[in-house]
């Protein structure tokens, strides 16, 4: 029997996306990770933690034998940086390991099993549509707390700590349940992306209003462009992201904040509306439904043959699309342009965020060398030569100095810079309650379509947030900025 406050076995399942394998053949698979009694209670056993050693070259103490298995998200920054970079450092440091690597864009489908029956890879880079719930992993004490890795020396500095070698915003993200679980490894920087060699062209400029923007879409309406379009069956989330951000940008932060926190009637706040009704009109009067059928690739494939203008993504699409890029094409970033004249944050304000969150596994074969690895990742040659790899900021402070960036990096630092303080913040709600996330996914296309309103958007994300609020069974998270 449970208590109030506590979670069963199949709750916690539920949330990581494991009923199919539970209620299924599969079944059996529980025994192999069931706590101790009738296997109907949580387990309480704590996130993992692993002391720092005296030796700077080896903090964790890895046994040098010890095979290290790791699961990459080969979604837009492929893998080739994990394989090419960081398992070759991680060989260099111990010759006699040997490393599974594992590269797959499905990582719930592959691994939901795995951690059912105890069988973990050491290192997975939880990224991608199919995430896992690090929220539930972490009740179920599957993941190992990454204190000791940003308090042990770095792998460039052995007199700096790791934590004093990346940008604050990494400790920020990497709570969970007060502990820091889950490493953000890149940086990135999400807004409107467009061609900017196609604009040159046109001699169009970037619009700051609302009412510039529409008027570009008229403009570009009578050249057969559409003005905007995001991805209907595989990324629309993009929009979410989008639509969210918008209403951040009309009423500050902290109206991300709130929705994060769970305060009563988030959602149905004026800034919310404000942002899913705007882009609800621009959908209508400037896009095409067609989109609802195409996936992400098929629809950045549009943007590049020039049949739309503005795309709401994050600064991994210029390496993502690398190999179907025509040389006419110049990705730059675009912020979001005013909606309205009291915006509280200006135009120019844009969201840069830590992103691909890599887990090390508390029932991994190798947790002490899962940390290593990410010690690895977080020195100047790894973080180099992922962004080498994938043409991508990585967390990691002075890591790019002297590298030959791209136009779209170009074009992001420089917005970063001048946005200055006006960082729009991430919705952490993607992560804490992923349930509520994947719901909203869903609903942002009905409402785009014009299906429902977008007041009845808000109060369907409304009493899903109420719901996962009175839910006793989803651990409850807070932030304050």
């Amino acid at each position: 029997m449970t208590h109030p406050g506590e979670i069963t076995r199949r709750e916690l399942l539920r949330r990581i996306g494991l009923t199919a394998v539970v209620a299924g053949p599969g079944a059996g698979l529980l025994s192999a990770c069931a706590t101790a009694g009738s296997g109907e209670e949580p387990s309480s056993a704590p996130a993992s933690s692993i002391a720092v050693s005296a030796d700077p070259k080896n903090p964790f103490g890895v046994d040098a034998t010890k095979p290290l298995e790791v699961t990459i998200f080969s979604g837009g920054y492929s893998d080739a940086y994990a394989k090419d970079v960081h398992e070759v450092i991680y060989k260099r440091a111990f010759p006699a390991a040997t490393i599974k690597h594992n590269a797959t864009q499905q990582i719930g489908t592959q691994l939901r099993p795995r951690f059912v029956s105890g069988d973990v890879p050491d290192v997975v880079n939880n990224s991608g549509p199919e995430g896992l719930d690090p929220v539930a992993l972490a009740e179920e004490g599957q993941l190992v707390d990454l204190t000791a890795l940003f308090d042990a020396p770095s792998y460039d500095d052995p007199s700096k700590k790791v934590r004093d070698t990346v940008t604050p915003a990494v400790l920020a993200n990497a709570v969970i349940d007060d502990k820091p679980l889950q490493l953000g490894y890149t940086v990135s920087h999400r807004a409107l992306w467009y061609n900017a060699q196609l604009f040159a062209d046109k001699g169009w400029t970037l619009p700051k209003t609302w009412a510039e923007f529409k008027a570009l879409g008229d403009t570009a309406k009578k050249e057969g462009i559409l003005l905007f379009a995001y991805p209907g069956q595989k990324g629309p989330y993009y929009q979410l992201w989008n639509a969210l951000y918008t209403a951040a940008k009309i009423g500050g932060n902290q109206v991300l904040i709130d929705i994060d926190n769970l305060v009563d009637n988030a959602w149905l706040s004026g800034p919310v509306k404000q942002a899913v009704s705007a882009w609800v009109d621009i959908q209508t009067n400037y896009g095409d439904k067609a989109y609802f059928g195409l996936d992400h690739t098929q629809t950045q494939i549009k943007q590049l043959q020039n049949k739309l203008l503005f795309y709401p993504v994050g600064s991994w699409i210029e390496n993502e699309m690398a190999k179907d890029k025509p040389k006419d094409f110049e990705y730059a970033i675009a912020p979001i342009p005013d909606v309205t004249a009291a915006d509280k944050m200006p135009y120019g304000a844009i969201q840069v965020g830590v992103g691909e969150n890599f887990l090390v596994s508390t029932k991994g074969k190798n947790p002490a060398g899962g940390l290593e690895y990410l010690r690895i990742m977080l020195s100047k040659e790894g973080a180099k030569g992922f962004t080498e790899k994938t043409l991508n900021l990585t967390v990691v402070n002075g890591a790019a100095e002297g590298l030959s960036l791209t136009p779209g990096l170009k074009s992001a630092a420089k917005a970063q810079d001048v946005a200055g303080q006006n960082i729009i913040t991430d919705a952490r709600f993607e992560s804490w309650y992923k349930e509520m996330f994947d719901y909203g996914t869903a609903q942002i296309n009905v409402v785009m379509a014009g299906r429902i309103t977008p007041e009845k958007f808000c109060q369907n994300m409304q009493k899903k947030a109420d719901a996962i609020k009175k839910d006793s069974s989803v651990t409850k998270q807070t932030r304050s900025q």
